[in-house]
């Protein structure tokens, strides 16, 4: 897990945003920012609009110092949270970070950057955001609530009468708020700021209202879709499981009939020939129980699965599909070859859609041993996923397509029936390969000594 944190593009983009807004200081100073000159106008010939100037350019400073560590932090809490499986990583890691970065820059840099109010109700805006919508709000769409946040709760630094609450500690901030109590417009600048304040905390507000109520709705629809699809499947399912229940009969019927011939007859071509009419009435019980009965598994080669999977799809299908079977096609694996099947056909029909109108297609099923067991899998030279796609398309419903997606969803369930594992790599412009990764308890190579 932690190299796969660590090879994370996503993961190394959040942290340089954390590391640009600990390295701010250095190169967007009061004076590159032009709010020095202004303050000296201020100092020179003091007057209300001069005063507004500043206290602007410095809200504006410290919220564009401020954005991208408060952003950074609050995106790779985000991300950890999902691929950790641990959703109080969400609050946590802006909630400890945060704070580390103003201590990192007060190590360093000669200005004291204030760590008060502003900075405290920026982390208890995270925590709510993450709440709010249950930790199912967009990442991107808290960074977009949180600027505004961000840009809001600075103007509290500039109102006088809350310096004693800890808003308004640093430096500038200290002298713009002498500079307007001397020049008597305390009370201007303090009913100004807090006009601004309510302004940007009203609307990210409604915003975060309406995105969280839009994403519920999304999330209704979702599920909705989801069980039409479930109930249609479900009775699509027990039409042909009552179907598939009736073949039992017929079958019944012709291993007797073909019992009694080979009882009445000792001519050995037509014995040959019933001992394979049996052969495949035994094939055809087996296909009709493993149907039936979800738990049901038999041994089969590498090469009767691939053949099977062969004629149940690769036959009908336009695509033109290459084999990478590295594994000995004589190794057996133990599962429910109906099943399997579907699941691997599933996948197929995935990467047919990732690579169609590609001049270069490609889609290559493949196999391979590893120390753990048997490695089944479906390569193509798509377009790749995004990493922020690769953690949605776990959840039941998502789809890249314009209908709601069951599809990832089955293999999983049919690949956890089978105590096997289900992995993805994906890198975009590059191409997706998804594995099963069968267990060595369910493959046995008797010329090997692989597994049972």
């Amino acid at each position: 897990m932690k190299s796969e944190l660590l090879k994370s593009k996503s993961i190394w983009i959040k942290i340089v945003l954390i590391l640009i807004g600990i390295t701010m200081p250095l190169w967007l100073s009061v004076e590159r920012s032009g709010l020095a000159s202004v303050l000296e106008k201020l100092q020179a010939s003091p007057s209300g609009n001069t005063l507004m100037m500043a206290a602007f350019g410095l809200v504006t400073l410290n919220t564009i110092r401020a954005l991208p560590h408060y952003i950074g932090a609050l995106l790779l809490g985000d991300e950890l949270g999902v691929k950790m499986k641990r959703s109080w990583l969400k609050v946590v890691v802006p909630v400890v970070l945060i704070p580390l970065v103003y201590a990192i820059i007060n190590g360093y840099n000669s200005i004291h950057y204030h760590f008060g109010g502003p900075a405290i109700f920026l982390l208890l805006s995270i925590a709510v955001l993450h709440f709010l919508g249950n930790g199912k709000l967009r990442p991107v769409f808290k960074a977009f609530i949180l600027a505004q946040l961000l840009f809001g709760f600075q103007w509290l630094d500039t109102v006088l009468f809350l310096s004693a609450f800890g808003f308004g500690g640093g430096e500038v901030s200290m002298e713009i708020k002498r500079m307007a109590d001397e020049l008597g417009f305390g009370s201007t600048l303090s009913f100004y700021s807090l006009v601004f304040f309510a302004v940007f905390i009203i609307n990210a507000t409604f915003l975060a209202v309406y995105l969280t109520v839009a994403e519920q709705k999304a999330k209704m629809r979702q599920d909705l879709d989801i069980a039409r699809l479930d109930m249609v499947e479900s009775r699509s399912g027990r039409e042909a499981l009552h179907l598939v229940h009736d073949l039992k009969t017929p079958l019944s019927l012709m291993e007797g009939l073909n019992s009694l011939i080979q009882m009445k007859t000792k001519d050995e071509e037509i014995l040959q020939y019933t001992n394979k009419i049996s052969s495949s009435i035994q094939a055809t019980s087996d296909m009709v129980s493993e149907i039936l009965y979800h738990e049901k598994k038999n041994w089969c080669t590498l090469k009767t699965f691939i053949e099977y999977v062969r004629a149940n799809k690769l036959s009908e299908s336009a695509t033109i599909y290459a084999f990478d079977l590295q594994a000995d096609e004589n190794i057996e694996i133990y599962i429910n070859k109906i099943r399997m099947t579907r699941a691997l056909v599933n996948l197929i029909d995935n990467a047919s859609d990732a690579v169609e109108g590609k001049k270069d297609a490609k889609v290559i099923i493949a196999t391979k041993v590893s120390r753990s067991g048997i490695l089944i899998g479906v390569k193509d030279n798509g377009q790749g996923i995004s990493q922020a796609n690769i953690n949605k398309i776990w959840n039941a419903g998502y789809s890249t397509k314009s209908h709601p997606g069951v599809g990832l969803t089955f293999v999983q369930n049919v690949v956890k029936e089978h105590g096997a594992e289900l992995s993805i790599d994906s890198e975009q412009g590059v191409g997706t390969t998804f594995w099963i990764h069968l267990p060595k308890e369910r493959v046995r190579d008797e010329n090997t000594n692989h597994g049972q």
